[in-house]
């Protein structure tokens, strides 16, 4: 007997994409529409896969963001998956632990939720499957599940379902934590995990699998996005496949500016760097965080004029395609090490310097900025080291106002 079964993990539905809702409105909400897009094209690919059954491990929703209407889009698409007879398996993630929406989600026939105080088992009789999981009731569960989940069905595919980083992965809380032995001792044959939003299979025997989120959220989530199709026969599982489903995506473009020696070279070479990644990610729309650093004789340059230049970095995207927009520019370069002045020359930059290094400037300096971060958002309070980057990029702006107001 064959069939196949759908793992995904963190839909993120109704995700406001605060972050970069404060930068660029528009493009949080082409984001946001990816994520239904993708969520939607993942339900049709399934049904073309004819899966039997769709486990989804967590995070549908987006914490405790009020977008009843993510509840409905979800339970609509699921929804055309039952009416082919494919159940669907869920549990809570820690962002659904918190989400208005769920607490009154009615799920359709045939779609079955895990429960959140106990670990339960649902049966497929005629394919001799047996899932496994528990949901969280709480946002921060800091307990292991895996130790009280059910003993395996003998002679059945046994799938373990749970929301969890395991013993830790970088960029993501720690809840529900287990080891890989935890999970092994278990004698299941399948491990959909959610929580992680990048792909990896961590282990093949048994099998213990993070798909990654539908959809990028952020910078830090680049690259494809989808599921995991899971190829059974005869009760063993013979084969997983990547499901890319994604709608648009995050790109972090890095250019060191050292070899250029005039700007229209740099940003020949940023459009040329731009079409690769047009072409990586398949007329898909991107979203690009362009950094680019170096020792470059261009560094006054950039930061005389660092929103003249964001136009200029933004018009060279244009030109290598129309699906790739600027999300942040990011100037890293440093200027050359300049031979030192001779005595009878003005040395402006060893002025700045000395300034910069007075304590009661530094003060002064400090205080200004903590006037300015007072009234800001809690959530957008700078970093420990924002007063040294304001100092240092102060400073290149007068060096280069300096050098062009120079005859």
């Amino acid at each position: 007997m064959r069939f196949t079964f759908l793992h995904a993990a963190d839909l993120h539905l109704g995700s406001p994409f605060q972050g970069l809702s404060l930068r660029d409105p528009r493009m949080a909400e082409r984001f946001g529409a990816a994520s239904r897009e993708a969520f939607e094209d993942l339900i049709t690919r399934a049904l073309e896969e004819n899966i039997a059954f769709a486990v989804f491990a967590g995070d549908i929703f987006d914490g405790d963001w009020r977008d009843a209407s993510a509840a409905l889009f979800f339970n609509r698409q699921i929804a055309r998956l039952t009416r082919e007879g494919a159940r669907v398996y869920l549990l809570k993630g820690n962002h659904d632990a918190e989400s208005v929406v769920t607490k009154s989600l009615s799920l359709p026939d045939l779609a079955f939720e895990f429960p959140s105080r106990k670990a339960k088992t649902f049966e497929i009789a005629d394919l001799r499957v047996a899932l496994h999981g528990r949901g969280f009731a709480d946002r921060a569960e800091s307990g292991n599940f895996v130790t009280d989940y059910p003993e395996p069905r003998d002679g059945w595919l046994n799938i373990g379902v749970l929301h969890s980083s395991l013993d830790g992965r970088p960029g993501h809380a720690n809840y529900a934590p287990c080891t890989l032995n935890d999970l092994r001792v278990k004698n299941y044959d399948y491990w959909a995990l959610g929580h992680v939003h990048a792909h990896e299979v961590v282990a093949r025997d048994p099998f213990i699998v993070y798909p990654g989120n539908l959809q990028g959220r952020s910078i830090r989530e680049c690259g494809e996005k989808g599921a995991v199709l899971v190829d059974v026969e005869d009760g063993v599982i013979r084969d997983l496949r990547r499901l890319i489903v994604d709608r648009a995506r995050f790109a972090e473009i890095c250019v060191d500016a050292a070899p250029f020696e005039t700007p229209g070279e740099l940003l020949r070479e940023i459009s040329a760097r731009a079409m690769q990644e047009i072409e990586g990610a398949a007329g898909r729309f991107l979203a690009a965080r362009l950094r680019v650093h170096g020792d470059s004789p261009l560094h006054l340059h950039l930061a005389a004029d660092p929103s003249g230049w964001r136009v200029e970095v933004e018009n060279a995207l244009h030109h290598a395609g129309e699906t790739i927009e600027l999300e942040k520019l990011l100037i890293e370069t440093r200027a050359p090490h300049a031979p030192a002045k001779r005595d009878s020359e003005l040395d402006f930059a060893a002025l700045l310097d000395e300034v910069l290094a007075d304590p009661a400037f530094a003060e002064e300096a400090r205080a200004a900025v903590s006037a300015i971060e007072n009234k800001m958002p809690p959530k957008c309070e700078l970093p420990s080291d924002a007063f040294a980057a304001l100092l240092a990029e102060a400073r290149d702006l007068a060096l280069a106002r300096a050098e062009r107001s120079t005859p």
